[in-house]
């Protein structure tokens, strides 16, 4: 009697996507561009995760630049066009903003592009003013989303990807909870969460991986690379355990210099740590340490500003606080002298020195600060200040906050003064080099503030934030806290070490 023939095993659905993005995909950029994607195997165990067992919500979470996009990616196309592509779904990636959101995209499209057969329009159309990827073949639509977008509740997604959901701060985001919400229509609905850890307890990531890991719902999945709280920040295998990348498409020798600046400077290490380490501390730091900033207080020397080239920040702030010029002159050794100037308001003086907790009225009598008549600041006697120092200085060029600048503009060509100027915004994309620069110098000891007592204040008030790709700007510790001279002494930094040649008149300001 012929034995009866073995059921055949259901091949696993990951080896399927798998194989497809090892056959299909190439690498869309980097040193391998061009060359076919092989996983690896820490990459194909997230696979396997997500999709060999009943999965509802999988979330993933490393320290960044760990290719978690890249992956999201062939994600993506696997459910367009490949083995996991449902006829007709749609799906979505979302982000906190459109910068984000059109990497993801990007990636995608790219792979799609740079892949023989799927670069076929009847297969795959990438649609660049939409963000959107269409498959004629399978009807299968994506699109990238921004927070910062209108939401809209129309849609009927088959899978999510939320990228980044650790840049929600707070428990509740609408543009997810409108996704989450949206896929009940479909009996097997996918959502994915990849990004680097929320900074507190108390955000909607930080919620969701704690719940994950009560094991209350088996469709729950998580995988988390993070290091231990105690481990310590130059050893690399504190760096392995988030990062499981390293020392293959992410660079070890990379990540030992900011570990090592991690180590040196406060601002640095919970950047390091949340960022680097998958660690759930906040990014807001002290900028200096007491020591540090000790260390660079010796006095400046006031010759060097009548013969050296002066670069100056501007901080003009509130009419009723602090407005702060910080000028800088190299010395000797590549030091700089810091000559900073203070204007506040001569009315309610007292009330604000009793609200900030700090002596603006005797700083005031002893000259570190210039009390203007009125109960606000007159622009005209810093737009003054400023045509005494052309002559006194030779400035080269002074780097300006855009808050207020109308005001100071419209005195200064009134009074017919010409002042070299340029424009250097408050958020990450103008702080980060201006904080890097100060840094270094700070680091290398080679500020000559003198303990100014005001520059002093700032300097304890100012702390550090940064952003999911490690780019920093400051923020006060306190909401009563003032830091206008730190932002107008990183303004002058990053000016003195870029060596500005392109100063702006400030007559081409004039709208």
């Amino acid at each position: 009697m012929p034995k009866a023939r073995a059921a055949a095993v259901p091949e696993p659905r990951s080896s399927r996507v798998i194989r497809f993005i090892e056959k299909y995909l190439v690498t869309p950029e980097g040193s391998h561009v061009g060359e076919p994607i092989v996983l690896r195997e820490w990459q194909k165990n997230i696979i396997r995760q997500i999709y060999d067992t009943p999965t509802r919500q999988a979330i993933v979470c490393m320290g960044r630049k760990n290719g978690k996009t890249a992956l999201i990616a062939m994600l993506v196309i696997a459910h367009v066009i490949g083995p996991e592509a449902e006829r007709n779904a749609q799906i979505y990636s979302s982000a906190q903003s459109r910068d984000q959101a059109g990497i993801v995209y990007k990636l995608a499209a790219q792979m799609v592009r740079m892949s023989r057969e799927l670069s076929d329009p009847n297969m795959v159309v990438a649609r660049e003013s939409a963000k959107e990827l269409f498959s004629p073949l399978t009807g299968v639509r994506y699109k990238a989303l921004a927070a910062e977008a209108s939401t809209t509740y129309g849609f009927s997604p088959a899978l999510v990807i939320h990228d980044e959901l650790g840049q929600v701060r707070g428990p509740r985001s609408e543009l997810y909870d409108a996704l989450e919400t949206a896929m009940g229509a479909h009996p097997h609905p996918l959502s994915i969460v990849i990004s680097t850890q929320a900074p507190t307890g108390s955000d909607l990531l930080s919620q969701l991986i704690d719940y994950a890991k009560a094991g209350a719902d088996p469709t729950m999945k998580l995988v988390l690379f993070t290091a231990p709280e105690d481990a310590p920040l130059d050893d690399p295998a504190t760096w392995r355990a988030a990062n499981p990348a390293l020392g293959d498409f992410l660079n070890e020798a990379e990540i030992a210099k900011l570990a090592e600046k991690a180590m040196r400077m406060p601002a640095s290490e919970s950047t390091f740590r949340n960022l680097h380490l998958n660690q759930r501390v906040s990014a807001l730091s002290q900028l200096f340490s007491l020591s540090t900033w000790e260390a660079n207080g010796e006095a400046p020397d006031m010759d060097a500003f009548a013969g050296s080239p002066v670069y100056g920040g501007l901080d003009l702030s509130s009419r009723q606080d602090l407005t702060a010029l910080v000028l800088l002159a190299e010395g000797p050794r590549g030091t700089w002298n810091v000559w900073p100037h203070f204007w506040t308001p001569a009315e309610g003086l007292r009330e604000r020195a009793a609200r900030d907790r700090a002596p603006y009225d005797l700083w005031v009598r002893d000259g570190f600060i210039t009390a203007v008549p009125g109960i606000t600041i007159d622009y005209g006697y810093v737009a003054q200040r400023l045509a005494e120092l052309r002559q006194q200085c030779r400035l080269r060029t002074i780097l300006f906050d855009r808050w207020r600048i109308t005001e100071l503009r419209a005195q200064m060509v009134a009074r017919g003064i010409n002042v070299p100027m340029e424009d250097c915004g408050q958020g990450y994309k103008d702080m980060a080099p201006a904080l890097d620069a100060l840094e270094t110098v700070a680091l290398q000891k080679r500020l000559r503030h003198g303990m100014h007592p005001v520059m002093t204040m700032c300097a304890a008030n100012a702390t550090v934030v940064a952003d999911p790709a490690g780019n920093r700007k400051l923020e006060k510790a306190k909401s009563s806290g003032r830091i206008d001279g730190m932002q107008a002494l990183a303004m002058a930094v990053k000016a003195a070490t870029a060596n500005t040649t392109r100063p702006l008149d400030i007559r081409a300001l004039i709208g």
